[in-house]
């Protein structure tokens, strides 16, 4: 498997039957929803890594629903491709307007939506999702799931390692702990904020002291990740 979660969301079964074959024979996992309201509480529970979202749906709207997405910080970094009948080039603009990352007019091929969904990802993912990233010899490869330096591997649980795969993929910019619990536990999972913090300690116990200072806390607010001086 690709280890990538593709959210369909078309009121019409057979067109997310279509595209759910499609995706299981590109080895991508996949989850349905038949109109705005299911999805947007499937994307804030589950956090797919690609939106396949059908411009007509029942009571809201795509268009609508990929403008909410956007505007919230949670779900804003989650790529949307656009399916729709409307071939109007006033309509294409709207919908990249509206966020979309990319626009499939109906009706396509299995084929043309994999290669168009592959694009996407490629374009959006940041380094160290898919990718190995390195600050200052601090080197994380999600491949292996493996932290370490130039003296070594370093040990850390899980949460520490997502904790730190979040703040490297996005650097120099603060998060409050319900961010971060959004962001790392994801959005349906209820845990005390003040868990945040027991984490952070760990994770800055794991790094050590030559790499602990990378892991800022700003007060009042919460935490970023800095090669900056605090």
């Amino acid at each position: 498997m690709t280890g990538k979660t593709v959210l369909i969301v078309d009121d019409e079964a057979s067109i997310r039957e279509m595209i759910a074959v499609a995706l299981e024979m590109a080895d991508y996992d996949y989850l349905e929803a038949a109109d705005a309201l299911d999805a947007h509480a499937i994307i804030v529970d589950r956090k797919p890594d690609l939106v396949l979202l059908d411009w007509m749906l029942p009571g809201t709207s795509g268009i609508e629903l990929a403008r909410r997405l956007k505007k919230d910080e949670t779900t804003a970094e989650i790529p949307i491709i656009m399916l729709t009948a409307k071939v109007e080039e006033d309509n294409k603009v709207q919908g990249l307007e509206s966020g979309a990352d990319d626009y499939i007019t109906k009706p396509f091929s299995p084929r043309e939506l994999v290669a168009r969904l592959k694009a996407v990802l490629r374009r959006t993912t940041p380094a160290g999702v898919e990718t190995p990233v390195e600050v200052d010899g601090l080197h994380l490869d999600p491949a292996s799931h493996r932290v370490s330096t130039p003296t070594g591997a370093l040990d850390m649980g899980p949460t520490e390692y997502k904790l730190l795969q979040f703040f490297m993929t996005h650097q120099e910019r603060v998060y409050t702990r319900a961010q971060l619990l959004d962001q790392v536990w994801g959005g349906n999972v209820y845990v005390e904020e003040r868990t945040v913090d027991v984490h952070i300690r760990r994770l800055r116990k794991a790094l050590g002291e030559k790499y602990d200072h990378l892991i800022q806390t700003v007060r009042g607010t919460g935490y970023r990740f800095s090669t900056r001086a605090a």
